[in-house]
């Protein structure tokens, strides 16, 4: 959860899941999908301007993705109001970690940075 003050305050959770039929793990190849859901916990109107994500794989090799909105998409939270999403990456490891930013302005035009939690990319019974 990030919170900069009161009236700024964005909680980003995130849900991943492994998508065997988009994998080919011959290939080093993992495919995952993932559901995030941005919520304005605070007391000013923010919308989504853009994003970055930083990839990582067991191997170290990182990714990043810069770019605006979200699935094509910027949207305005009022507050208390959420935005859900779903979108993909794709790894050359059996695990991996995402995490990362959206910036955000505020009808006030005051800007912020919301976290994205890191978060594991795993398939099934590799992490115990």
């Amino acid at each position: 959860m990030n919170v900069t003050t009161p009236d700024y305050a964005i909680d980003v959770r995130v849900e991943p899941r492994y998508l065997p039929e988009q994998s080919m793990p011959e290939a080093a190849r993992f495919a995952f999908a993932y559901t995030v859901r941005i919520a304005n916990v605070g007391a000013k109107t923010a919308q989504l301007r853009t994003r970055h994500w930083i990839i990582t794989d067991a191997d170290g090799h990182v990714q990043e993705v810069r770019g605006p909105g979200v699935v094509g998409e910027q949207p305005v939270l009022a507050p208390g109001e959420f935005y859900e999403y779903q979108s993909s990456a794709v790894i050359a490891t059996q695990v991996g970690t995402m995490r990362g930013s959206y910036q955000m302005l505020c009808v006030d035009g005051h800007q912020f940075d919301a976290e994205i939690p890191c978060f594991t990319l795993s398939i099934p019974r590799t992490l115990h």
